[in-house]
């Protein structure tokens, strides 16, 4: 009996120490707003609604990807002026900045009709400080950010999130980063945040074998994960095109299932050296501090005329 206790506690042990977030650096602390819980913007979050959206998928993408919502807030916490969210729709990360920062925002979506035109879209919620039922009206702009120019102004912008956005294009990122370049003042933000490519799950995928790309999606081809990036990449991408790094970090926001297809603890000592750069998600704030490159860097583009390409 003794024994089988034993044997209990230590298999208990070992499971806590495969866990992965036991062994690398995958949670940094979320920059919550001064003075309230977790708990607190949570409940705040999962109550935005959007009127012609199901309840039951707001609650789950809100649920799974708070702590996403979070860090994205926590890039521009210390930011003022005018701010452009492009695909703010579902609006979390909206409501989440209007609520707690004295951003100027402003709103552009791709999916749903009438592009080209202003949207407007109701969203319910619940008032952070007294919980009473509200509602508000979001003006967006609807665009497609690969083929329409931006309905802005050069210059028009002191902030630009740019947020699980870049995976999901199609064609050439290089010319929809210029045209966010284009509407940045001089020395603005850049919010860019976007699944990390080398996260530990996919390390641990690939030694077991498993596909990491993803799967085709019923929304078309927007709808799926077109190429994603790692930290280093992203680095390359937007020192070219004149931005200069000011904070870029990786963070865990889902569940980590790493440890559903290797040893975790095999690939600490194989990873030691990366261990700040498996996080499932890149948080980057990058600013607009010169000129960008002419041309399409070549680590990104390739079956294109030499002379189109730097090297």
């Amino acid at each position: 009996m003794i024994y089988s206790l034993k044997k209990i506690a230590r298999n208990i042990k070992d499971t806590i120490i495969q866990q992965p977030e036991a062994l690398f650096p995958l949670h940094p602390n979320l920059p919550l707003p001064k003075d309230i819980s977790e708990s607190q913007v949570f409940n705040f979050l999962k109550s935005v609604l959007v009127t012609d959206a199901n309840p039951q998928e707001m609650a789950n993408y809100c649920e799974q990807d708070f702590r996403r919502f979070v860090y994205t807030y926590g890039l521009v916490i210390n930011l003022s002026g005018k701010c452009l969210e492009l695909g703010a729709n579902p609006y979390f990360t909206t409501m989440l900045l209007k609520e707690f920062t004295q951003l100027e925002l402003y709103l552009a979506n791709y999916f749903g009709l009438n592009r080209g035109d202003k949207v407007i879209q109701e969203v319910t919620y619940k008032d952070f400080n007294s919980d009473n039922s509200l509602s508000i009206q979001l003006e967006s702009s609807h665009f497609n950010i690969e083929e329409d120019p931006f309905p802005f102004k050069n210059g028009e912008f002191d902030i630009v999130l740019f947020c699980e956005i870049i995976e999901h294009l199609l064609m050439n990122p290089v010319a929809v980063l210029k045209e966010i370049k284009r509407v940045l003042k001089p020395n603005g933000a850049l919010i860019l945040t976007t699944p990390n490519v080398s996260r530990l799950e996919n390390v641990a995928k690939m030694i077991a074998g498993v596909n990491i790309y993803d799967p085709y999606s019923g929304y078309g081809p927007y709808g799926r994960h077109n190429r994603e990036y790692n930290k280093h990449e992203l680095y390359l991408l937007l020192n070219y095109l004149g931005f200069t790094i000011d904070s870029m970090f990786t963070a865990d926001v889902h569940q980590n299932n790493a440890s559903c297809y290797a040893l975790v603890s095999n690939l600490k000592p194989l990873l030691k050296q990366r261990e700040l750069d498996l996080g499932q998600y890149i948080f980057v704030r990058a600013l607009n501090t010169r000129k960008a490159g002419e041309k399409k860097p070549a680590f990104l583009y390739r079956s294109y005329p030499a002379d189109e390409l730097e090297q």
